[in-house]
């Protein structure tokens, strides 16, 4: 089956309640697997454990849509360190850590950075550390900026080899997790429940994809939020179906991927050339901060194939992955109508998202390489 093809699909299923007896079995459905989550999110609860470091962390200080983040990585580390002193990378971060002492700075995304503080900061004896969060789009600059940390994390497998080949001594990967305070299922509007969702950025590679199977989404209850969308060849086929140029935050994006039955993850081309400062030519294997994010909202996830997913959820198991267009299209169509196994597929994912790739567990991976003694 092509997925671009003009095929007639059936009609999308109402989303309203249309007497009290459908709304009663609509919030029992959706109440009982509200409770099936809270089971595995007290069985799966963080056990938190105090690493007995002062830590001084440098926020982005960008704005949105990096704020969440750098708010994510500030309330973790505080549950998590003995003490914690937070700032952003436009203040003078060497002279406060040379006045403060702490064991050690951790600059965020780093870009934004200016790398004399950092070389300030290590001239006062003081440890630094950066994570990059953005390979490996943005390598041409990250590779001038890595040599003037002591440590560097990267959320990309491929870029740990490029760095080492600078001359980087201490180089791990470290992909980014999920903040489980704000990503966690909800219990959203009627209004804001759908078959099949989307979030993102229309990349050219994406818009290539969803021009294939524009129909198909047409035909279905569909939505997709996110800023470009008009590039879609056929943008005014979907034009109804689309947020077009708006953000969310965590919460109510949350909620968003609690409401959908599928929600689809595709991952950005490392060779897209919208904002990509990539020249290296440094293909992506890992997963994306959305794969985690996701999962933990308990949505049955629908994923392009990375090398590296495998290392963090069972396909077919806690995550479904898709090839090309027509194969999305089957599998969308296979879930919707197999209700039982694509709730079992969702909450096993959950479960996986909460025992290992929080944020909690990314940080303390993090301390643990830094400090292995304490």
């Amino acid at each position: 089956m092509r997925a671009s093809s003009r095929k007639r699909y059936p009609a999308p299923r109402p989303r309203i309640a249309r007497d009290r007896k459908s709304g009663y079995r609509l919030g029992f459905d959706h109440g009982y697997w509200f409770g099936q989550c809270e089971s595995v999110l007290k069985r799966t609860a963080v056990q938190i454990g105090i690493k007995p470091v002062h830590v001084l962390f440098v926020a982005t200080g960008k704005g949105y849509p990096y704020a969440p983040l750098d708010e994510a990585i500030a309330a973790t580390l505080r549950r998590n360190v003995g003490q914690l002193t937070v700032t952003d990378a436009g203040q003078p971060v060497g002279e406060i850590a040379a006045r403060i002492r702490p064991d050690v700075v951790i600059v965020l995304d780093g870009l934004q950075f200016d790398t004399a503080k950092a070389d300030e900061v290590r001239r006062a004896g003081i440890r630094i550390a950066v994570w990059f969060t953005d390979d490996p789009y943005y390598t041409d600059m990250t590779a001038k900026l890595a040599l003037h940390y002591d440590d560097v994390f990267t959320l990309e497998l491929n870029c740990v080899e490029f760095y080492r080949r600078l001359g980087c001594e201490s180089v791990h990967y470290l992909p980014l997790g999920v903040y489980q305070d704000e990503f966690r299922p909800r219990n959203p509007e009627l209004n804001k429940r759908h078959d099949i969702l989307f979030i993102g950025s229309a990349f050219w590679r994406r818009v290539e994809f969803f021009d294939q199977i524009t129909d198909y989404l047409a035909s279905r209850d569909t939505h997709i939020s996110g800023i470009w969308w008009e590039r879609l060849k056929r943008y005014n086929r979907l034009k109804g179906k689309i947020a077009l140029g708006r953000w969310m935050g965590p919460r109510e994006t949350a909620g968003m991927y609690s409401g959908a039955k599928i929600v689809i993850n595709m991952h950005r081309a490392p060779e897209d050339d919208t904002f990509n400062s990539n020249s290296a030519g440094i293909t992506a294997v890992s997963p994306n901060p959305r794969t985690f994010e996701v999962s933990a909202c308990a949505a049955l996830q629908l994923t392009d194939i990375r090398d590296d997913l495998a290392s963090f959820y069972k396909p077919g198991s806690e995550i479904v992955t898709y090839s090309s267009p027509s194969d999305m299209v089957e599998k969308i169509e296979y879930y919707l109508t197999h209700e039982e196994e694509r709730r079992r597929i969702a909450m096993q994912g959950m479960a996986r998202t909460m025992r290992e790739h929080t944020y909690d567990h990314r940080l303390r991976t993090m301390l643990s390489i830094l400090f292995p003694d304490r």
